[in-house]
């Protein structure tokens, strides 16, 4: 469970009153986020010659067994790049909305930030339909649906040791008569004219991807479509790129709804949108 605070506990600063200078002490992390037993903690760069210690008082006082300092998340597989302040253990369950997450908070990005849209897709979701997740992580947005609504699930991942993970989640899940995983390249899953519902749960370059989640997709089948948007394109955009594709491909297009996830960088946007597409 995310965990967040607009003051530094008193505990903490009691602590650590004692051990910095006293013009640092303000300075300390007033928020942070836990997943399962793992912390991530921003700090700033004056507290660099006190990381350690403070990682491990923040870890101590709130119960986390490791503390991460947050990083850059980035590259094709949206990876993190936190540094292990304290504990050595990167691997811990997050468990949210009844669904357990086995991850290594290290190397695999979670944000506790989506937890909105997590929760929305396992209220979206229909028993029995089809649904093809395309970039499925640990299983972030397609677990709930099976879990909860005991929708189908074929999970795409590309990265073999984010796959580990989902495999196991769809067993700590009890799950794997609903959903079926596969380590490989979206672009090179076989299935067409499949699905009755497509996740897109990627930023930056999901565009890239419309031509083949249009191809897995039924006649009216629903579109997850999320990317990353600046403001000054907004609100024409992302719905405008994806429109514009699905036409290129023979697909009509509907919008059922748009929502914004939270913000990506400044000026720029998380977006989701539902689309519905219809063949010619």
């Amino acid at each position: 469970m995310a965990k967040r605070t607009q003051l530094i506990k008193p505990r903490i600063r009691e602590i650590l009153s004692h051990e910095l200078p006293p013009e640092l002490v303000n300075t300390l992390p007033k928020h942070w986020v836990q997943i399962g037993e793992v912390l991530i903690l921003p700090l700033r760069p004056e507290l660099e010659a006190y990381k350690h210690r403070i990682a491990e008082v923040y870890a101590r006082v709130i119960g986390a067994k490791t503390v991460l300092r947050k990083g850059r998340i980035g590259g094709e597989f949206r990876e993190t790049n936190y540094e292990v302040l304290y504990g050595s253990d990167t691997v811990t369950v997050h468990v949210e909305n009844g669904i357990k997450y086995k991850l290594d908070v290290a190397k695999i990005m979670f944000s506790p930030a989506n937890v909105k849209e997590r929760v929305r897709m396992a209220e979206v979701a229909k028993p029995g339909e089809l649904v093809v997740d395309m970039f499925a992580g640990v299983g972030h947005l397609s677990l709930p649906m099976a879990v909860h609504k005991g929708a189908r699930v074929i999970a795409i991942e590309k990265s073999p040791y984010t796959f580990s993970f989902l495999v196991e989640n769809i067993e700590l899940n009890g799950v794997w008569d609903r959903m079926t995983a596969y380590n490989m390249d979206n672009r090179d899953f076989p299935g067409e004219n499949i699905a009755d519902r497509v996740l897109m749960g990627y930023v930056v370059t999901t565009h890239e991807f419309i031509p083949k989640a249009l191809s897995i997709a039924k006649d009216e089948a629903v579109i997850h479509y999320h990317n990353t948007v600046p403001e000054r394109l907004m609100p024409k955009e992302p719905f405008e790129t994806f429109q514009r594709i699905a036409k290129e491909h023979g697909y009509e297009t509907e919008k059922l709804n748009e929502l914004i996830i939270k913000r990506y960088a400044p000026g720029v946007w998380h977006v989701v949108v539902d689309v519905r597409v219809y063949k010619r």
